[in-house]
């Protein structure tokens, strides 16, 4: 996963149809699982994923474990912000109220506008553009995955994340950032594995800046 476009290759004519015919059929059975999810728009996977936007969701039980870690984080009353983790805030939204704790997503993809107030569109190309319109240091916990395993990408969300983070950073992305990682956010490596619904072909770690039942699990 890059967000650069160096070095593209150039596709042939026919290999330009068929992709258009895929993304055609994609469009169509997303829309098509969007329309039977609508009764519950909090469920994990409520909207389905776009890999053109990067967007690979967590299973079931790594977004449960990921929400219960915010949770146990931010306390009671507490404030966590979801930082391209749409699954993680679903799940939030699901063990949240009893708990007394509130969550926002911060996301590029406008189909989650539909979590209304909760929703804050957000571009890590401009990773202070919410400045205006979300006070800093206001997050208990601040929980983000990159979308692209990019220095740029990375170095980008860590500036939105120690906007946002009143102190405690927990962070999903490939092993291979753990350096870079280590150097903008001074996050360790967990032993907890984050699952995705899809295999990927990178090995994805959890980090954290703080002490952590994961760092051990």
């Amino acid at each position: 996963m890059s967000d650069s476009d160096d070095d593209v290759p150039t596709l042939s004519a026919h290999t330009l149809a068929a992709l258009r015919d895929f993304y055609s059929q994609q469009d169509g059975s997303s829309e098509a699982a969007e329309d039977v999810n609508t009764s519950d728009h909090f469920a994990v996977g409520a909207l389905g994923e776009d890999w053109r936007l990067s967007q690979f969701w967590y299973t079931e039980d790594t977004a449960t474990c990921l929400a219960e870690e915010l949770l146990h984080e931010a306390g009671h009353g507490g404030r966590v912000a979801c930082v391209s983790t749409p699954s993680v805030y679903q799940k939030l939204r699901q063990m949240s109220d009893a708990r007394g704790v509130s969550a926002v997503l911060l996301e590029y993809d406008r189909r989650f506008s539909i979590y209304g107030q909760d929703f804050i569109f957000y571009d890590y190309n401009e990773p202070l553009a919410l400045a205006s319109s979300v006070p800093p240091h206001s997050f208990d916990v601040v929980l983000a995955d990159p979308p692209y395993l990019s220095e740029t990408c990375l170095s980008r969300v860590s500036q939105t994340v120690k906007f946002l983070s009143k102190g405690k950073v927990l962070l999903c992305t490939g092993s291979i950032m753990e350096n870079l990682a280590k150097q903008l956010l001074d996050v360790n490596v967990c032993n907890f594995l984050p699952r995705h619904n899809k295999n990927l072909s990178n090995e994805f770690r959890c980090f954290v800046n703080y002490p952590s039942c994961l760092l051990a699990c």
